[in-house]
């Protein structure tokens, strides 16, 4: 599970791009774009979002691993 950015919340503030400690997160049409095979799962930017626009998105395929 990667963390994933709700665009109607998100400002573009672009705090989550610079706390990342992997650099899982990039800019991407004025929006942040959070790359799965780089995200660790820390919350870092979960927990540095002032808007609350980030999240962890649960994906098909975990759904059908239980």
């Amino acid at each position: 599970m990667s963390a994933f950015i709700l665009e109607q919340m998100c400002r573009g503030c672009k705090h989550c791009v610079n706390a990342c400690p992997v650099q899982a997160i990039a800019m991407v049409a004025h929006l942040p774009v959070v790359d799965p095979t780089k995200c660790t799962e820390c919350e870092t930017c979960i927990e540095l979002c002032m808007h609350g626009a980030i999240t962890f998105r649960v994906t098909e395929e975990m759904k059908a691993n239980g």
